[in-house]
Protein backbone atom coordinates (compact mmCIF):
# COMPACT_ATOMS: atom_id res chain seq x y z
CA UNK A 1 0.00 0.00 0.00
CA UNK A 2 3.08 2.27 -0.23
CA UNK A 3 2.74 3.15 -3.39
CA UNK A 4 -1.10 4.83 -2.71
CA UNK A 5 -0.92 8.53 -0.98
CA UNK A 6 -4.35 8.00 1.26
CA UNK A 7 -5.07 5.34 3.83
CA UNK A 8 -8.52 5.21 2.05
CA UNK A 9 -7.47 2.92 -0.17
CA UNK A 10 -6.34 0.39 2.21
CA UNK A 11 -10.13 0.28 3.74
CA UNK A 12 -11.33 -0.05 0.70
CA UNK A 13 -9.58 -3.23 -0.10
CA UNK A 14 -10.55 -4.34 3.24
CA UNK A 15 -13.84 -4.03 2.75
CA UNK A 16 -13.71 -5.45 -0.59
CA UNK A 17 -12.21 -8.51 0.62
CA UNK A 18 -14.11 -9.36 3.47
CA UNK A 19 -17.67 -8.15 1.63
CA UNK A 20 -16.52 -10.91 -1.27
CA UNK A 21 -16.28 -13.36 1.48
CA UNK A 22 -19.36 -12.77 3.23
CA UNK A 23 -21.31 -12.26 0.00
CA UNK A 24 -19.96 -15.76 -1.34
CA UNK A 25 -21.85 -17.16 1.94
CA UNK A 26 -24.89 -15.29 1.47
CA UNK A 27 -25.09 -16.40 -2.22
CA UNK A 28 -25.07 -19.99 -1.17
CA UNK A 29 -27.99 -20.06 1.41
CA UNK A 30 -29.97 -17.12 -0.22
CA UNK A 31 -29.94 -19.71 -3.25
CA UNK A 32 -30.37 -22.76 -1.01
CA UNK A 33 -33.50 -21.31 0.61
CA UNK A 34 -35.01 -21.06 -2.51
CA UNK A 35 -34.23 -24.55 -4.04
CA UNK A 36 -37.45 -27.35 -4.16
CA UNK A 37 -39.47 -25.08 -2.97
CA UNK A 38 -42.28 -26.45 -5.60
CA UNK A 39 -45.57 -26.78 -4.36
CA UNK A 40 -46.59 -30.34 -2.34
CA UNK A 41 -42.72 -30.57 -1.75
CA UNK A 42 -42.27 -31.62 -5.36
CA UNK A 43 -38.51 -30.76 -6.54
CA UNK A 44 -38.82 -27.74 -9.42
CA UNK A 45 -38.12 -29.22 -12.59
CA UNK A 46 -36.43 -26.28 -14.63
CA UNK A 47 -38.01 -26.93 -18.17
CA UNK A 48 -34.93 -28.10 -19.63
CA UNK A 49 -34.68 -31.42 -21.54
CA UNK A 50 -31.50 -33.39 -22.81
CA UNK A 51 -31.20 -36.42 -25.00
CA UNK A 52 -35.52 -36.35 -25.45
CA UNK A 53 -35.27 -37.97 -21.72
CA UNK A 54 -33.25 -36.54 -19.62
CA UNK A 55 -34.54 -33.69 -17.63
CA UNK A 56 -32.71 -31.52 -15.79
CA UNK A 57 -34.49 -30.61 -12.04
CA UNK A 58 -34.04 -27.36 -9.24
CA UNK A 59 -31.87 -29.52 -6.78
CA UNK A 60 -29.97 -27.98 -4.28
CA UNK A 61 -26.25 -28.94 -4.35
CA UNK A 62 -24.90 -31.52 -2.24
CA UNK A 63 -24.38 -31.22 1.16
CA UNK A 64 -20.16 -32.20 1.11
CA UNK A 65 -20.26 -29.39 -1.94
CA UNK A 66 -21.84 -26.84 1.00
CA UNK A 67 -19.42 -27.46 3.51
CA UNK A 68 -16.22 -27.43 1.22
CA UNK A 69 -17.98 -24.18 -0.16
CA UNK A 70 -17.63 -22.78 3.97
CA UNK A 71 -14.14 -24.03 4.27
CA UNK A 72 -12.90 -22.29 1.48
CA UNK A 73 -14.33 -18.72 2.76
CA UNK A 74 -13.10 -19.80 6.39
CA UNK A 75 -9.58 -20.54 5.15
CA UNK A 76 -9.82 -17.12 2.90
CA UNK A 77 -10.90 -15.74 6.30
CA UNK A 78 -7.61 -16.96 8.35
CA UNK A 79 -5.51 -16.46 5.62
CA UNK A 80 -6.07 -12.34 5.46
CA UNK A 81 -5.70 -12.73 9.18
CA UNK A 82 -2.20 -14.30 9.24
CA UNK A 83 -0.61 -12.67 5.89
CA UNK A 84 -1.09 -9.17 4.62
CA UNK A 85 -4.16 -8.80 2.20
CA UNK A 86 -6.40 -6.09 4.30
CA UNK A 87 -5.10 -3.36 2.89
CA UNK A 88 -2.10 -1.91 5.36
CA UNK A 89 -2.83 -4.43 7.72
CA UNK A 90 0.65 -6.49 7.81
CA UNK A 91 -0.95 -9.80 8.52
CA UNK A 92 -0.31 -11.64 12.21
CA UNK A 93 2.83 -13.60 11.21
CA UNK A 94 4.41 -10.18 9.72
CA UNK A 95 5.09 -11.92 6.22
CA UNK A 96 6.71 -9.98 3.78
CA UNK A 97 8.31 -11.25 -0.51
CA UNK A 98 10.48 -8.69 0.07
CA UNK A 99 11.23 -9.34 3.92
CA UNK A 100 11.91 -13.32 2.62
CA UNK A 101 13.99 -12.14 -0.12
CA UNK A 102 15.98 -10.11 2.39
CA UNK A 103 16.43 -13.38 4.86
CA UNK A 104 17.64 -15.53 2.02
CA UNK A 105 20.10 -13.03 0.63
CA UNK A 106 21.21 -12.80 4.03
CA UNK A 107 21.72 -16.41 4.64
CA UNK A 108 23.07 -16.30 1.45
CA UNK A 109 26.20 -13.86 2.25
CA UNK A 110 26.59 -15.89 5.55
CA UNK A 111 27.11 -18.62 3.95
CA UNK A 112 29.90 -17.39 1.34
CA UNK A 113 31.44 -15.30 4.21
CA UNK A 114 34.36 -17.52 4.89
CA UNK A 115 35.06 -17.40 0.99
CA UNK A 116 35.87 -13.98 0.97
CA UNK A 117 37.53 -13.80 4.53
CA UNK A 118 41.07 -14.41 3.25
CA UNK A 119 40.76 -11.44 0.74
CA UNK A 120 40.11 -8.80 3.68
CA UNK A 121 43.03 -6.61 4.66
CA UNK A 122 44.29 -6.96 0.63
CA UNK A 123 44.95 -3.72 -1.56
CA UNK A 124 43.68 -3.53 -5.26
CA UNK A 125 46.85 -4.77 -6.06
CA UNK A 126 47.42 -7.53 -4.36
CA UNK A 127 43.39 -8.90 -5.11
CA UNK A 128 44.57 -8.05 -9.27
CA UNK A 129 47.82 -10.31 -8.15
CA UNK A 130 45.73 -13.12 -6.59
CA UNK A 131 44.45 -15.90 -8.85
CA UNK A 132 41.28 -16.53 -6.74
CA UNK A 133 40.30 -13.00 -6.41
CA UNK A 134 40.75 -12.65 -10.57
CA UNK A 135 38.61 -15.90 -10.92
CA UNK A 136 35.82 -14.56 -8.95
CA UNK A 137 35.86 -10.54 -9.91
CA UNK A 138 35.29 -12.15 -13.03
CA UNK A 139 32.53 -14.20 -12.50
CA UNK A 140 31.16 -11.45 -10.19
CA UNK A 141 31.67 -9.22 -13.65
CA UNK A 142 29.88 -11.40 -16.38
CA UNK A 143 27.14 -12.50 -13.81
CA UNK A 144 26.19 -8.58 -12.86
CA UNK A 145 28.31 -6.53 -15.39
CA UNK A 146 28.63 -7.62 -18.59
CA UNK A 147 24.92 -7.46 -19.87
CA UNK A 148 25.61 -3.52 -20.39
CA UNK A 149 29.90 -3.74 -20.68
CA UNK A 150 30.08 -7.05 -22.43
CA UNK A 151 31.69 -9.97 -21.89
CA UNK A 152 34.80 -8.46 -22.90
CA UNK A 153 33.92 -5.17 -20.91
CA UNK A 154 35.08 -3.53 -23.68
CA UNK A 155 31.30 -1.39 -23.79
CA UNK A 156 29.54 -0.78 -26.79
CA UNK A 157 27.75 2.71 -27.89
CA UNK A 158 26.59 4.33 -24.84
CA UNK A 159 28.06 2.07 -22.83
CA UNK A 160 32.09 2.81 -21.78
CA UNK A 161 34.49 0.41 -22.41
CA UNK A 162 36.62 -0.56 -19.05
CA UNK A 163 39.65 -1.92 -20.54
CA UNK A 164 40.92 1.42 -22.01
CA UNK A 165 42.12 3.52 -19.39
CA UNK A 166 39.65 6.20 -19.82
CA UNK A 167 37.61 6.81 -16.99
CA UNK A 168 34.84 9.32 -17.09
CA UNK A 169 34.63 9.47 -13.18
CA UNK A 170 38.31 8.27 -12.68
CA UNK A 171 40.01 4.95 -12.52
CA UNK A 172 41.04 4.88 -9.15
CA UNK A 173 39.98 1.67 -7.03
CA UNK A 174 38.29 4.32 -4.77
CA UNK A 175 36.39 5.60 -7.73
CA UNK A 176 35.37 2.52 -9.28
CA UNK A 177 34.24 1.24 -6.34
CA UNK A 178 32.14 3.91 -5.51
CA UNK A 179 30.64 3.69 -9.22
CA UNK A 180 29.68 0.05 -8.78
CA UNK A 181 28.30 0.93 -5.19
CA UNK A 182 26.51 3.75 -5.43
CA UNK A 183 26.04 4.04 -9.25
CA UNK A 184 26.33 7.00 -11.65
CA UNK A 185 24.18 9.67 -13.62
CA UNK A 186 25.80 11.35 -16.69
CA UNK A 187 23.94 13.89 -18.10
CA UNK A 188 25.26 16.24 -21.45
CA UNK A 189 22.31 18.96 -21.87
CA UNK A 190 20.60 19.22 -25.12
CA UNK A 191 21.26 22.69 -26.66
CA UNK A 192 19.28 22.77 -29.88
CA UNK A 193 17.08 25.43 -27.72
CA UNK A 194 20.06 27.68 -27.86
CA UNK A 195 23.26 26.74 -30.63
CA UNK A 196 21.43 25.66 -34.36
CA UNK A 197 22.55 22.81 -36.46
CA UNK A 198 24.99 25.14 -38.57
CA UNK A 199 26.96 25.97 -35.05
CA UNK A 200 26.97 22.65 -33.81
CA UNK A 201 28.26 21.15 -36.87
CA UNK A 202 30.85 23.59 -36.98
CA UNK A 203 31.78 22.66 -32.91
CA UNK A 204 31.49 19.45 -34.27
CA UNK A 205 34.74 19.73 -36.29
CA UNK A 206 36.25 21.24 -33.90
CA UNK A 207 36.28 18.50 -31.53
CA UNK A 208 36.94 16.26 -34.24
CA UNK A 209 39.93 18.02 -34.53
CA UNK A 210 41.52 17.65 -31.99
CA UNK A 211 41.65 13.87 -32.18
CA UNK A 212 43.08 14.04 -35.33
CA UNK A 213 39.97 13.34 -37.51
CA UNK A 214 39.78 15.11 -40.70
CA UNK A 215 38.12 18.17 -40.31
CA UNK A 216 37.02 21.51 -42.46
CA UNK A 217 39.47 23.70 -40.80
CA UNK A 218 37.03 26.73 -41.67
CA UNK A 219 34.49 25.35 -39.77
CA UNK A 220 37.19 24.30 -36.84
CA UNK A 221 38.14 27.69 -36.34
CA UNK A 222 34.63 28.91 -36.07
CA UNK A 223 33.65 25.80 -33.41
CA UNK A 224 36.55 26.68 -31.38
CA UNK A 225 35.24 30.25 -30.64
CA UNK A 226 31.53 28.39 -30.32
CA UNK A 227 33.19 25.63 -27.89
CA UNK A 228 34.90 28.15 -25.77
CA UNK A 229 31.52 29.94 -25.31
CA UNK A 230 29.44 26.70 -24.70
CA UNK A 231 31.46 23.85 -23.66
CA UNK A 232 34.33 24.79 -21.58
CA UNK A 233 32.58 25.02 -18.56
CA UNK A 234 32.39 21.34 -18.12
CA UNK A 235 34.92 20.02 -20.61
CA UNK A 236 37.71 22.94 -19.65
CA UNK A 237 39.14 24.99 -22.02
CA UNK A 238 41.89 22.43 -23.46
CA UNK A 239 38.77 20.09 -24.22
CA UNK A 240 40.17 17.19 -21.88
CA UNK A 241 37.12 16.70 -19.72
CA UNK A 242 36.26 16.56 -16.16
CA UNK A 243 36.00 13.67 -13.90
CA UNK A 244 34.36 15.38 -11.31
CA UNK A 245 31.65 16.29 -13.83
CA UNK A 246 31.90 12.77 -15.56
CA UNK A 247 32.99 14.82 -18.64
CA UNK A 248 34.25 13.41 -20.85
CA UNK A 249 38.32 13.89 -22.40
CA UNK A 250 37.50 14.87 -25.75
CA UNK A 251 41.10 15.24 -27.14
CA UNK A 252 41.48 11.68 -27.24
CA UNK A 253 40.45 9.23 -29.66
CA UNK A 254 37.91 6.89 -27.76
CA UNK A 255 33.94 8.17 -28.02
CA UNK A 256 30.97 7.00 -26.16
CA UNK A 257 28.52 7.32 -29.04
CA UNK A 258 30.44 7.68 -32.40
CA UNK A 259 33.11 10.18 -33.54
CA UNK A 260 31.05 10.90 -36.68
CA UNK A 261 29.91 14.48 -37.48
CA UNK A 262 26.78 13.61 -37.16
CA UNK A 263 26.83 11.61 -34.16
CA UNK A 264 28.54 14.34 -32.11
CA UNK A 265 26.16 16.87 -33.75
CA UNK A 266 23.26 15.12 -32.86
CA UNK A 267 24.98 14.65 -28.91
CA UNK A 268 25.56 18.94 -28.79
CA UNK A 269 21.63 19.45 -29.91
CA UNK A 270 19.81 16.70 -28.35
CA UNK A 271 22.32 15.87 -25.02
CA UNK A 272 22.88 12.64 -23.50
CA UNK A 273 21.39 10.91 -20.55
CA UNK A 274 23.21 7.91 -19.23
CA UNK A 275 22.47 5.83 -15.63
CA UNK A 276 24.73 2.99 -14.33
CA UNK A 277 22.75 1.91 -11.70
CA UNK A 278 23.86 1.42 -8.06
CA UNK A 279 24.83 -2.41 -6.94
CA UNK A 280 24.82 -1.44 -3.05
CA UNK A 281 21.56 -3.54 -2.68
CA UNK A 282 23.25 -6.69 -4.97
CA UNK A 283 26.52 -7.17 -3.88
CA UNK A 284 27.90 -6.84 -0.57
CA UNK A 285 31.33 -4.61 0.63
CA UNK A 286 33.56 -7.76 -0.04
CA UNK A 287 31.88 -8.19 -3.70
CA UNK A 288 32.53 -4.72 -4.73
CA UNK A 289 36.25 -5.15 -3.06
CA UNK A 290 36.68 -7.81 -5.34
CA UNK A 291 34.98 -6.72 -8.58
CA UNK A 292 36.58 -3.46 -8.13
CA UNK A 293 39.85 -4.72 -7.87
CA UNK A 294 39.08 -6.92 -11.41
CA UNK A 295 37.82 -4.08 -13.41
CA UNK A 296 40.94 -1.62 -12.66
CA UNK A 297 42.87 -4.56 -13.18
CA UNK A 298 41.62 -5.03 -17.34
CA UNK A 299 43.07 -1.22 -17.82
CA UNK A 300 46.24 -1.49 -15.22
CA UNK A 301 49.16 0.28 -17.71
CA UNK A 302 50.23 3.50 -18.86
CA UNK A 303 47.18 6.00 -19.69
CA UNK A 304 47.62 6.94 -23.80
CA UNK A 305 49.61 10.11 -25.02
CA UNK A 306 47.04 12.29 -25.45
CA UNK A 307 47.66 14.95 -28.53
Amino acid sequence: MSDFVSGFWGRFITVLALGGIAWCVWLLFSQRRWLNKAPGGAVEDTGHVWDEDLRELNNPVPRWWTWMYLLTCVFALAYLYLFPGLGAYAGALGFSSAGEVRAQQDKLAESVKPLYARFAGMDPAQLAADPGAREIGQRLFLNTCSQCHGSDAKGGPGFPNLTDNDWLHGGSPEAIAQSIRDGRHGMMPAWKGTIDARMAGDIAHYVRSLSGLAADPVRVFRGRREFGNYCVACHGVDARGNPALGAPNLADDIWLYGSSEASITRTILEGRDNRMPAHRELLSPEQIQLLSAWVWNLSRREPRERP
